[in-house]
């Protein structure tokens, strides 16, 4: 089985591709869009509609787990990341794939076992647990392995 995590942002998106055969754990990569401060945020939206298609298109997952929204004291920001949540969510629904969400409080509880981590701790516990040789490139391609692996943690017993 293949799984697509993602990490939605507006300014860093992360993905990371997970693929497991039973209860374990083949391999994992990971990467991040980042998206040019200078465009304008509709086009932000494309861009990230665009690359997220290209990973479906391009690893096929069976099942996409994202980030749910984190509601803070920015309203503003949570705005912002349900637009970018959307094109995500769009592009699941466009190649027909099984989507699921988990919260931030979630993912970090069921990769560093705190509800509350830091992201240094989600990165290093994501590198443990995979076994990596090499830090992921961004935080945001580490929360995106924390989000795959959240989904894998949680279906295990059902994959």
């Amino acid at each position: 089985m293949i799984i697509l995590g993602i990490d939605p942002g507006s300014i860093v998106c992360g993905y990371a591709v997970i693929e497991t055969y039973k209860r374990k754990i083949l391999a994992a990569g990971s990467d991040s869009i980042a998206l040019d401060k200078n465009l304008s945020f509709h086009k932000k939206l494309q861009k990230i509609y665009d690359e997220i298609c290209s990973v479906i298109e391009e690893f096929n997952p069976d099942q996409i787990a994202v980030e749910s929204i984190f509601f803070g004291k920015n309203v503003r920001s949570a705005i912002t990341l349900g637009h970018v949540r959307g094109v995500i969510l769009l592009a699941t629904a466009k190649y027909n794939k099984e989507l699921f969400e988990y919260t931030p409080r979630e993912i970090k509880n069921s990769v560093v076992g705190n509800g509350n981590a830091t992201k240094e701790q989600v990165k290093f516990m994501v590198k443990k647990i995979l076994d990596m040789k090499v830090d992921p490139k961004t935080y945001d391609a580490a929360d995106a392995l924390a989000v795959a692996l959240c989904h894998f943690n949680k279906n295990k017993w059902n994959l």
